[in-house]
């Protein structure tokens, strides 16, 4: 079966009445059951002259009573 440019090609495999992609809350339970850094920089300048940088960095995960938090007091709330 060829398509040519335009045409819609059904997809005919064992899932076909299923809609495609992955559902949001299967895509946040992966992201927070294996955790997840999100990182970045910001570079604000004038006239190609760096005036302010900030670096962004946060970590996604979900706690879990298993693992013991590494605080001594039980931890910062």
């Amino acid at each position: 079966m060829t398509a040519t440019a335009g045409e819609v090609v059904p997809w005919l495999g064992p899932d076909s009445g299923a809609p495609l992609g992955v559902p949001l809350v299967d895509l946040l339970d992966r992201v927070l059951s294996t955790g997840v850094v999100i990182s970045g920089d910001l570079v604000i300048a004038i006239a190609e002259v760096p005036l302010i940088r900030l670096s962004l960095h946060a970590l996604l995960a979900s706690v879990s009573e298993r693992v013991p938090a590494p605080w001594s007091d039980g931890g910062p709330l």
